[in-house]
């Protein structure tokens, strides 16, 4: 799908557009960015359809509409990933692509390439949403020059935060979603130790991300002592919405439970007073059953710091590519560096 921009402005930049990138384990958005706040041309490419980054990358820059639109004209970029960013040799947790950061910018033909942890990205995007483009779950006021805290869940689970720091921000590198998983009541130990069945460590990632809504289902279908019919996530969360399965709402209903724990969990330890936001692909498509599951009750159910998580707000990202924002920031930024 594409979102056409309209003719390059006077305040083009003068080298050219930029490349935006948003990789997940599923999917490959791109955009470019001709002017500053003035991005457009954003495509979303199946990862599975492309053998490598650079392949899905390129597939872009040669599409028809990029091209006219002067894509081949790129000379920087920033790719956001959900992988954890160190050195030059990346290899992906949730997908098969790996690649080094050097060998394509010179492959791609780039003066500049930049590669972040996604939710870093994310989080970078959070001080510049507007009011359309959040919704808040439950109370809470968010107290201003304090930390805020972001958790997404998708292919995987992502964790980041932003930190004040002279009158602007310090976006984490995290990989939280790979602490342990912390079951809060016994329904939830049950899920743990199905779970064990599978892995040897169970990450809070394992449950709480389109595997992981898979994995709750068998888990609660083994429970039931129910047919487990190997339900995608995707119809997990059809069924659920529709009203077609109790099951099914079930599933849903313990996800957005585990998911307020991460997320009073990321609270406390940042010391988010600033508000928690939540992005990725499966709460924003949750709608309004989001706002009815136990996701606040939980967030809120903190033993003796209960009051404390009370009043920190909580946001779901309702966006439609906010990553992008952030990577624009973040490459701006590089580019106006000494």
């Amino acid at each position: 799908m594409s979102a056409p921009i309209p003719a390059l402005p006077d305040s083009a930049y003068a080298d050219g557009p930029r490349l935006l990138a948003d990789v997940g384990g599923t999917n490959a958005r791109f955009a470019l960015e001709v002017a500053a706040g003035q991005i457009g041309q954003v495509e979303v490419l199946p990862c599975a359809d492309y053998p490598s980054l650079s392949a899905a990358l390129k597939a872009y820059l040669a599409l028809p509409q990029i091209v006219a639109a002067g894509g081949q004209a790129v000379r920087h970029a920033v790719i956001a990933i959900a992988n954890p960013v160190s050195g030059d040799f990346l290899s992906m947790t949730n997908h098969h692509w790996s690649f080094s950061i050097r060998a394509m910018r010179e492959e791609c033909g780039f003066t500049t390439l930049d590669v972040v942890n996604d939710f870093t990205a994310l989080a970078r995007a959070v001080p510049m949403l507007s009011s359309s483009e959040k919704h808040q779950v439950g109370a809470g006021t968010a107290k201003p020059n304090t930390a805020i805290g972001l958790i997404g869940a998708g292919t995987g689970l992502g964790v980041s935060g932003l930190i004040p720091s002279h009158g602007g921000w310090i976006a984490l590198q995290s990989e939280g979603g790979h602490v342990n998983f912390a079951p809060f009541n016994e329904l939830e130990v049950a899920i743990l130790q199905f779970a064990w069945r599978e892995f040897e460590h169970v990450s809070a990632e394992r449950l709480i991300s389109g595997d992981g809504l898979e994995l709750i289902y068998r888990a609660l279908a083994d429970r039931a002592g129910v047919p487990d019919e190997q339900l995608p996530a995707a119809e997990i969360t059809r069924r659920a919405l529709a009203g077609e399965s109790q099951l099914c709402d079930d599933v849903i209903e313990t996800f957005c439970c585990m998911l307020g724990t991460v997320a009073a969990n990321v609270a406390v330890t940042l010391g988010a007073l600033g508000g928690i936001y939540i992005g990725g692909g499966i709460v924003p498509r949750l709608g309004a059953r989001f706002d009815r599951s136990g996701f606040r009750a939980r967030f809120e159910r903190k033993g003796r710091f209960a009051n404390y998580v009370s009043q920190v707000p909580t946001f779901v990202i309702t966006a439609k590519y906010p990553a992008f924002l952030g990577t624009s920031a973040i490459l701006a930024e590089k580019l106006s560096a000494p």
